[in-house]
């Protein structure tokens, strides 16, 4: 599906999906913070997010830098430097390898 034609999903971290926020952990291995993007909302307002995207839809995962930084340092799943742990990567890379849009989120940058 065309990039254009997705729908465009903006939502709170905390109602996404267990599986989307594993997958979300497989793309963006070493922290949210420095992936964070500001832009206008549909009311004129300023808001930051974290971009994934699926098959279907593209996702504005609403979040600030520290509300990023706080969880991950809030998640066991990395380790104390901000790291997906290797061995939770290993685990949710072999629970997810069906999902092909993995590799699309690689290092977008806004």
């Amino acid at each position: 599906m065309d990039n254009q034609n997705k729908l465009r999903v903006t939502q709170e971290y905390e109602k996404l999906s267990d599986e989307l926020k594993e997958q979300i952990k497989l793309v963006y291995p070493e922290g949210y913070s420095q992936h964070i993007f500001s832009f206008t909302n549909k009311d004129g307002g300023k808001t930051s997010a974290l971009r994934f995207e699926t098959d279907e839809k593209v996702y504005l995962i609403r979040m600030s830098i520290s509300e990023a930084e706080s969880l991950i340092a809030e998640d066991d799943d990395y380790d104390e430097d901000g790291n997906l742990r290797d061995d939770v990567r290993d685990d949710y890379e072999d629970k997810h390898s069906d999902a092909d849009y993995l590799s699309d989120n690689d290092n977008y940058d806004g």
